[in-house]
């Protein structure tokens, strides 16, 4: 039941592409005082903290605890799939965001929420994701609610016209989506059931800055 310790090469390869210095903090055990004392120490030296993992309810999640004992926190949870227990605080100057720990919800959160974040904070003018509307290849139900986004990958119909083919499983933890994807289906909140030939909105990894 373990998952592969990729988040980390993702996220530095992520953030070196948007022009960071990177720091690699290693991967911490879940001990709620080292946790602390490495986010102390951390937020002192660092205009950023970017963490992955730890932001949910389980026994061993202490990030959110943990940023909001050394300072403050904005928001947790949002009504997003995948990123749902995304945290945002501040630890005195120091900006704290805590990701979750599957691959899939690390890439689109970071892709969706960090990215725009950091570039304004480097005096970057956050760019507007990419989107045209594309035809479904597929059939997906859903509960309307909160935003969703779907791995999916562009191919053209007999016809030409471009057509999204949906990843074989909606699992955060399918790390393999991520290579086979070109994209992602936003669906609305005020969206229910998808079926094939409505029209989604498509928008490309390349138009997010993960080409």
């Amino acid at each position: 039941g373990a998952i592969y310790e990729s988040n980390r090469y993702l996220l530095i390869g992520l953030l070196r592409r948007l022009g960071c210095i990177v720091t690699d903090l290693g991967i911490l055990r879940d001990d709620r005082e080292m946790l602390l004392q490495t986010l102390r120490h951390a937020a002192a030296h660092h205009d950023v903290l970017l963490t992955s993992g730890g932001v949910s309810v389980g026994t061993a999640d202490w990030v959110k605890d943990v940023i909001a004992q050394l300072g403050r926190i904005e928001f947790w949870r949002l009504a997003v799939k995948p990123g749902k227990p995304v945290t945002f605080g501040r630890i005195q100057d120091c900006l704290a965001l805590g990701l979750p720990g599957n691959p899939v919800s690390v890439m689109v959160s970071f892709l969706l929420f960090a990215r725009p974040l950091l570039m304004k904070l480097m005096g970057m003018e956050p760019i507007e994701p990419m989107r045209w509307p594309v035809l479904a290849d597929f059939a997906f139900r859903r509960k309307p609610g909160r935003r969703e986004w779907l791995r999916v990958q562009l191919q053209l119909d007999p016809e030409r016209k471009p057509l999204a083919r949906l990843y074989r499983t909606n699992s955060s933890g399918a790390l393999s989506s991520l290579s086979w994807a070109d994209g992602l289906v936003e669906l609305p909140e005020d969206c229910a059931n998808v079926m094939p030939g409505d029209y989604v909105d498509y928008l490309p990894f390349s138009g997010l800055g993960a080409e």
